[in-house]
């Protein structure tokens, strides 16, 4: 072994991702932990070391991000995404987005589905070097049905648009999901929920029928491939549970019978109210709708109290973000979740940091290699000024990451990335934002 390559971080708030409490505690790392406490000490002696002092400052995991979608560039609308990206620009701008990613100290990520096949070859591209980036795990393009997702009327009624496949019939999901696998992707996502005009439920409906769940789940699964639900109200949470999906996203709006499924099948959970967090609390200053800021923050207060049981039962929560919208930029809000979990579902700051390493790599399969810090295993850690085994919030702060690693090899967070702008028709173009009304342009007064 290289001892140039050693390094030795001493003096830290060492939480090591089991969930038992920190310890000051040094620890010794190559590409792959080497020693923790006085042996990572003893190790060190007459190797060359580049050493660390984190005196104030938590060691820990790096972070999992459950719920990303690095190849949509931040959309502000989903017509924007559907019919204004191109496969190659959208390919090189995500090798630069996944860059803030890592730097806000995500080593590994889950990227639920994709435009185009972008990021399965961007996390071709980062395992073999060609671009930094955190760990990925990667769906394909959405299963759907004509009923569609969150994407309303510009769903087709089949074929494929955006990030999206229609499956309308058992065959094309059959065939669809055999697509994927031989594309590379890591997971099936299916978007078992939706809206539709004058939706008369809370949350979303119900687009897929438990057959179609089961039929999907086993497809997946006799090609060793994990399935994955998008699932936001009752009855989709339950189905996807009771038909063998290996992890469901947000499982929002749960009532007694799909708190009763998740907890029977123990299936890892990923809320990702961090979209509706930042709007409900920031969306006056970014422009977004009174309506929806009640409605979102009105969502996370329901759905925390079901989360907190199934938690408590045993079922494992993981952090996701939803990063890669307008709402949701990358880099900017990894950490959110973790605020949620402690200040909405009552867990504390230890159980919520276990949430956001060792759960997540549990959850995609990697708990061989990542999440906790045990020797032997990959050596993605960061280190976090202050104690944000007291205090979650301090991974959002400006500067709070000091250091990142992954895999062993140090990310660089002095030099600022290059300045990017946007390419020509990449955005949505609007005419105006409020109509020209002899109002609004104020050729006639109010009250005339």
């Amino acid at each position: 072994m290289d001892a140039a390559i050693i390094t030795l971080i001493e003096s830290g708030i060492l939480y090591d991702g089991s969930g038992s409490p920190p310890q000051l505690e040094a620890i010794a790392f190559s590409d792959r932990i080497l020693a923790r406490g006085e042996e990572a000490l003893a190790y060190c002696v007459d190797r060359k070391v580049t050493r660390i002092d984190a005196r104030g400052m938590t060691v820990m995991p790096g972070l999992v991000d459950a719920h990303c979608h690095i190849s949509f560039d931040e959309p502000f609308s989903n017509d924007e995404l559907f019919f204004h990206r191109r496969e190659g620009l959208a390919a090189i701008i995500a090798a630069y987005n996944v860059r803030k990613v890592l730097r806000a100290g995500v080593t590994t990520m889950f990227d639920a589905d994709t435009i185009f096949d972008v990021s399965l070859d961007l996390r071709d591209a980062i395992e073999c070097g060609v671009t930094p980036g955190p760990r990925m795990r990667c769906g394909g393009n959405a299963l759907f049905t004509s009923v569609g997702g969150t994407a309303g009327l510009l769903v087709p009624d089949e074929g494929g648009i955006g990030y999206l496949k229609v499956t309308p019939s058992k065959d094309d999901i059959v065939a669809e999901i055999r697509r994927q696998a031989k594309r590379g992707a890591d997971w099936i996502k299916i978007h078992v929920t939706g809206l539709i005009p004058r939706q008369r439920s809370e949350g979303e409906i119900q687009v897929w029928s438990f057959e179609e769940l089961v039929l999907a789940a086993a497809t997946a699964h006799d090609l060793g491939l994990p399935i994955v639900g998008h699932c936001r109200n009752a009855t989709s949470t339950r189905d996807a549970a009771r038909a063998g999906f290996d992890m469901i996203l947000h499982a929002t709006y749960m009532d007694d019978a799909a708190l009763e499924a998740v907890i029977a099948a123990k299936v890892p959970i990923v809320p990702t109210l961090t979209f509706q967090a930042v709007l409900a609390d920031h969306g006056k200053m970014i422009g977004a709708s009174a309506y929806l800021q009640d409605l979102f923050a009105k969502e996370i207060e329901q759905s925390s109290r079901q989360l907190r049981i199934a938690y408590d039962a045993g079922v494992p929560l993981a952090c996701g973000t939803e990063s890669g919208f307008s709402i949701t930029p990358y880099g900017e809000w990894h950490w959110r979740e973790l605020q949620i979990l402690v200040e909405n579902l009552g867990l504390t700051p230890l159980q919520a940091l276990r949430c956001a390493t060792f759960e997540g790599a549990r959850a995609l399969g990697l708990a061989d290699r990542i999440g906790t810090l045990e020797v032997g295993k990959d050596a993605d850690i960061i280190v976090v000024a202050g104690d944000c085994t007291q205090d979650v919030t301090l991974l959002g702060e400006k500067g709070g990451i000091a250091h990142v690693f992954q895999a062993g090899k140090a990310t660089d967070l002095a030099t600022p990335l290059p300045e990017r702008r946007d390419p020509p028709s990449w955005r949505v173009s609007n005419y105006s934002r409020v109509a020209a009304t002899r109002l609004a342009t104020g050729h006639w007064k109010a009250g005339e």
